[in-house]
């Protein structure tokens, strides 16, 4: 078994037990972001059917949080998909945070990265609730973060919006709520200045991989919020304004209690 192999079967087996580990055994370890991308590819073998792109560390703080001088990149799976009014259970997450986000949807390939904006045919209010298959995810470096999806676990999606003015998203306000209390604020000039251009730099990166957006793909772009903790029993609403609101629940009580 190649290392790219065996690094995404051990994060596998981490995404269907929900547990973590210190970080993957140094044989198999990735120790740069290419050898992390290996490990990712390996890793869409297992996870199911994808579904897009998240981008991660759009906005300098959430760089500087990571340690990474750029944007990074993780698949979206099916599986980590859910509509808004979803519950979650907390309990089992590692990070436990919550943030909204610009994503967009596809309706056709996108073969010149600098003409991406006419493949969108919708916006997509969105909760991003990220998780991590180790116990200290700033510990482990950028490798082992991108092959883990860049954090990927749950998008929350609201409802499409098509009729939507993309000069606009940079001052666009969203506020995130917290059982019906403001708890963070944002625009889309957090996520690296302009949604769209994140959506941009997303269709450059994957082209210089060998890769390209398709039809049908997802793409969430980064936070436009900081993210904010959550906790069992709390429901999140993330209010775009006139684009829409998505809202997420976690669950208070489960099986195990």
């Amino acid at each position: 078994m190649s290392a790219a192999r065996e690094a995404a079967a051990l994060l596998w087996e981490r995404w269907r037990d929900g547990g973590t580990m210190p970080a993957l055994p140094e044989r198999c370890r990735p120790a740069t972001l290419d050898e992390g991308w290996a490990v990712q590819r390996a890793l869409d073998e297992l996870a199911g059917p994808h579904a897009g792109w998240k981008i991660a560390a759009t906005s300098p703080a959430g760089q500087r949080h990571i340690g990474a001088g750029g944007p990074l990149t993780g698949r979206l799976y099916e599986r980590c998909l859910v509509r808004s009014g979803a519950v979650l259970d907390a309990r089992r997450m590692t990070m436990r945070a919550a943030e909204a986000e610009f994503a967009f949807s596809l309706g056709a390939d996108v073969e010149d990265p600098d003409r991406v904006l006419e493949a969108v045919d919708a916006l997509i209010p969105a909760i991003e609730v990220p998780d991590t298959r180790f116990d200290d995810f700033l510990a482990v470096g950028l490798p082992s973060l991108v092959a883990d999806a860049m954090c990927n676990a749950f998008l929350v999606l609201g409802e499409p919006v098509a009729d939507f003015d993309p000069a606009s998203l940079p001052s666009h306000r969203v506020t995130l709520r917290r059982d019906g209390v403001d708890v963070a604020a944002g625009t889309g000039a957090n996520v690296l200045g302009d949604p769209v251009a994140a959506l941009e730099w997303l269709a450059g990166e994957l082209a210089a991989r060998g890769e390209a957006l398709q039809a049908g793909d997802l793409v969430t772009t980064g936070a436009c919020t900081p993210p904010h903790p959550i906790a069992p029993g709390e429901r999140f609403v993330a209010d775009f304004g006139a684009l829409g609101t998505v809202r997420v629940d976690f669950a208070s009580s489960g099986p195990d209690d």
